[in-house]
């Protein structure tokens, strides 16, 4: 079990999503950045699917209530445990009564704590993701706060080295799968969708100009703040479904990226669509940071998969071999 000391609004239990459930208007939900989510449970021995700790707001902090372990991934936050540094990436035992603080994020925007067994609440739909729309899911359907107190699950799998274990960070491991440009903003690869052409005369400065994330962002979606964009003609459309990476153009021309909570339908113009690939990297990226996006087909969509894929193989075997020789 694992007690909350110390959190603040929007940090919350969340696993992969609930996919499956749009057409009622239930949003997907789920982490922000799902490569950390994946390689956090790959390194305790748990599903991948399994529900951790999405923090976003600092200082965050826990009490363990029983001996157990613990990977820490996405943002770099800067974590002690009992006062003692815990590096970024990193997997280790936790003992009864030991106390872990995350603090602001050095780089990255949301960091994980991912527990051996997961987080156990109830599903809901299939999922232990917190819904904060819906008010349901992960714990309570709310953020969380202190004095929660979290059931783990059991996991025969975590055996780590007393010391711990770490593994390199994507955006070092894999950073000719996911590129800056020469200002150093990230660059977040997209395919042209369905009202692409009511842009066409002011493509050129879409791709090319730096958005700014807007502190008008969140789970939902990510505003982008520039060089306003215009159609060539207003058109009214219907509503659509909306999935995450979804870049829809309102009436003020400053493009909106659904995400997570993203709404299930709308009906704004859609430029582009951020690949699925990317979603982890835009995770990561905090308010009033900048980012380029950048043209991309399908091919290219599947050669980042297969790389980022490679990676996570990697790190499943390299955790196998941690584990048989520490048996």
């Amino acid at each position: 079990m694992i007690e909350i000391e110390q959190s603040a609004a929007l940090n919350t239990v969340q696993d992969a999503g609930r996919p499956g459930w749009r057409d009622i208007g239930v949003s997907t939900s789920g982490v922000m950045d799902p490569l950390a989510l994946r390689a956090g449970n790959i390194l305790l021995g748990n599903d991948e699917n399994s529900a951790a700790i999405e923090i976003q707001l600092f200082p965050f902090k826990v009490t363990f209530l029983q001996d157990t372990a613990i990977a820490l991934t996405g943002a770099d936050c800067r974590a002690t445990l009992d006062g003692q540094t815990l590096p970024g990436w990193w997997a280790c035992p936790v003992k009864k009564g030991q106390q872990l603080e995350l603090r602001f994020p050095r780089s990255g925007a949301r960091g994980y704590l991912c527990v051996a067994g997961g987080i156990e609440v109830a599903e809901v739909l299939g999922s232990r993701s917190t819904s904060l729309r819906g008010a349901f899911g992960g714990f309570d359907g709310r953020p969380l706060q202190r004095g929660d107190c979290l059931m783990i699950g059991r996991c025969a799998s975590a055996r780590l080295p007393a010391g711990g274990i770490g593994v390199e960070p994507p955006q070092h491991a894999l950073h000719y799968a996911f590129p800056r440009n020469n200002k150093g903003e990230v660059q977040i690869r997209a395919i042209p969708s369905g009202e692409y052409d009511l842009f066409s005369a002011q493509s050129d400065r879409f791709w090319q100009q730096s958005w700014k994330v807007s502190v008008q962002s969140n789970r939902t979606g990510y505003r982008l703040s520039g060089t306003p964009l215009e159609p060539s003609e207003t058109v009214e459309l219907r509503s659509y479904g909306l999935i995450p990476g979804i870049i829809q153009v309102p009436p003020a021309g400053e493009p909106i990226i659904q995400l997570s909570d993203a709404n299930t339908a709308g009906g704004y113009p859609k430029i582009a669509c951020v690949i699925e690939e990317d979603l982890w990297l835009l995770g990561q990226i905090q308010p009033g940071e900048c980012l380029q996006l950048v043209q991309t087909d399908y091919r290219q969509a599947k050669e980042i998969r297969a790389l980022t894929e490679r990676w996570l193989d990697e790190l499943r075997t390299h955790v196998a071999l941690w584990r048989h020789a520490g048996s």
